[in-house]
């Protein structure tokens, strides 16, 4: 089969090519024939130009020798008024005629069909005759206009002079003009021979390229079809043979398809997924007794649209190897099953592809395994849950250790070292040089413990946090450490209110985003930081930018080794913010300053807004 394509390849390419050469061959020749005709058509266009300038060239010698007859006539004694008149009119003509004529051979003239004259031979010719021809109509025009006889007979006198050198260039201006005509007649019997010995070329090789080879493909032709004839009769033969076991085996096959199709789910369709054959145990799966003509496949397996969609593509798309995979179908009666299907193709290089579906009934199992995964499931969610309440007890014991703590410090240590200041500044000592320098001194350093304390017990546990919630605690906080460190920490509330949170969540929330200020104040070198609250939909935002000098987030996904570099505190800061299922984020670049996000999804039992 291939060899028979290749040759008929071969053949079609063969045909081709000399169809070809014969359309080249007969435009070559209609081309030959178009140029000939116009050479023919050019000459004969020159012929008669040149017929016309050689007739009015002769026709100058003629008028020359009327102007010099009539020019006698008027000279004679023996004329009376009225003929010396009527001479006089038609010598005026003449000399007219002549001279238009003389100069419409040199410069052209339409009115007489007078091309303009390129031949520098003849122009040469015409400069010689020049002088003659003026002398000549001087001499007339002269005699035209003179009453005296005298001087009529010196001007009669120049015009003979001047007549027969006039002549003899005239007769070689004519016969300079027959021979370039002769010659352009030569020149076209050339090209006329040149053009058919073309033609003749090509009738030649058309012969031996187009004809010959053309005759002898038509006989290898004609041989292949004799051969092909005997190789045709011989394939239906072997043809019959085939379809004679074919209907043996496709009685085979009935019986053992009445075998299966009460044992087995399968079914046949075509390629546009309408159904072929399908078994009884399947349609029995499937609750349906009996099938309509032209049903598809998908629209009998499942009433679920999405269902019927996908079946109908991985059904209906060609495919070269078998495909097996476990779909979920929906029964008439709304019963959910699942079937292992295998999709076997029938004549994958066929464009008529049909497909063979194999199918088992894994409902069961599919049943026992969801069940599974569902005890799986609440196993992990019960142990995540324990998880998050263990966290959140360690947390909240953490805060009221703090909170112990700051009290403390306040009430004690901060009540004691002020009523020590006051102390110190009531000392009257003799030296009042030196002591005011040491009271100096302890008030300074006074200051700083004060100072210290006050920070140290904010950090720990603000009191505006427990009292009014996190968005007065996160404002009192910005002031204070803005006038600890003399950055410009802004504060900006977009939400409507004071919501409050459950402690957990408060705490948490936060305890990141002080974490957040303080990596900006530590590791930024930020001048400005601008912490922004927004609530919309539930959805708690706070923002905190800095202008500092940025970082590489890509340092983020590396586990932190140390404090000292604040990767520590991005890991607490994390760990707070799962502990309350909400989400960070930390957008940065170097020289660009950093963004931390923190959102925290409220639901609708956590809210609750102050007056």
């Amino acid at each position: 089969m291939g060899e028979n394509n290749q040759q008929q390849t071969l053949d079609v390419s063969t045909f081709v090519r000399i169809r070809k050469w014969y359309l080249f061959a007969l435009a070559a020749i209609a081309l030959t024939i178009i140029v000939a005709q116009v050479l023919i058509q050019r000459h004969l266009n020159d012929q008669l130009d040149d017929s016309r300038v050689i007739n009015v060239a002769g026709r100058q010698r003629a008028y020359s020798q009327k102007l010099v007859k009539e020019a006698l006539l008027l000279n004679s004694s023996h004329l009376d008024e009225p003929e010396r008149k009527e001479l006089l009119h038609r010598l005026r003509n003449t000399l007219t005629i002549w001279k238009g004529s003389h100069d419409g051979l040199q410069n052209g003239n339409d009115s007489i069909g007078l091309p303009k004259e390129d031949n520098k031979s003849i122009q040469q010719h015409f400069n010689e005759l020049a002088s003659h021809h003026n002398a000549m109509v001087n001499a007339v025009e002269l005699m035209l206009t003179s009453q005296d006889s005298l001087k009529s007979q010196n001007q009669l006198d120049i015009l003979l002079a001047h007549e027969e050198p006039f002549l003899e260039k005239m007769d070689a201006i004519v016969n300079e003009y027959d021979a370039i005509s002769k010659e352009q007649l030569q020149n076209l019997k050339v090209k006329e021979y040149l053009l058919l010995a073309f033609s003749l070329l090509i009738l030649v090789l058309e012969v031996l390229f187009i004809f010959r080879p053309l005759s002898i493909q038509i006989r290898e032709t004609i041989r292949d079809l004799v051969e092909s004839k005997l190789q045709s009769e011989e394939d239906a033969q072997e043809i019959k043979n085939m379809f004679e076991a074919k209907e043996k085996s496709l009685q085979e096959l009935k019986e053992l398809n009445f075998v299966i199709d009460n044992a087995a789910l399968f079914a046949s369709t075509k390629n546009d997924g309408s159904i072929v054959f399908i078994s009884k145990k399947f349609l029995t799966l499937l609750e349906e007794p009996k099938m309509a003509p032209n049903t598809h496949l998908p629209e009998l397996l499942t009433i679920d649209e999405g269902q019927r969609q996908y079946l109908r593509e991985i059904l209906t798309k060609p495919r070269k190897t078998i495909r097996s995979e476990e779909i979920e179908i929906t029964t008439k009666s709304g019963k959910k099953l699942w079937l292992d299907i295998s999709i076997i193709p029938i004549h994958p290089s066929s464009k008529k592809q049909s497909i063979l579906l194999l199918c088992s009934d894994i409902t069961e199992r599919m049943q026992n395994q969801k069940k599974v995964e569902q005890l799986t499931l609440q196993n992990y969610e019960e142990r995540m849950k324990q998880k998050q309440l263990q966290a959140g007890l360690i947390v909240e014991s953490q805060e009221e250790e703090r909170k112990r703590i700051a009290k403390d410090i306040h009430d004690g240590i901060g009540q004691m070292l002020t009523a020590l200041r006051f102390n110190i500044e009531s000392i009257n000592l003799t030296n009042k040089e030196k002591t005011k320098e040491k009271i100096d001194y302890l008030k300074e350093l006074t200051s700083d413990l004060i100072k210290g304390v006050r920070t140290a017990t904010f950090n720990l546990t603000p009191p505006e946090l427990g009292d009014h919630g996190i968005f007065p605690a996160l404002q009192k906080m910005t002031s204070e450490l803005s006038k600890l460190t003399g950055k410009n920490i802004l504060f900006e509330n977009k939400a409507e209110g004071n919501t409050r949170f459950d402690s957990l969540a408060e705490t948490n929330i936060y305890r990141v985003t002080q974490e957040a200020v303080n990596n900006a104040i530590k590791y930024a070198d930020a001048n400005y930081i601008l912490v922004t609250i927004n609530l919309t939909n539930n959805l708690l935002s706070i923002v905190v930018d800095d202008d500092g000098k940025g970082f590489d987030p890509s340092i983020l996904d590396k586990p932190p080794k140390n404090s000292s570099d604040g990767g520590m505190g991005v890991f607490f800061m994390k760990e707070r913010i799962s502990y309350i299922n909400g989400r960070l984020f930390i957008n940065s670049s170097p020289g660009e300053g950093t963004r931390v996000t923190i959102n925290y999804q409220l639901s609708e039992t956590q809210q609750e807004v102050e007056p």
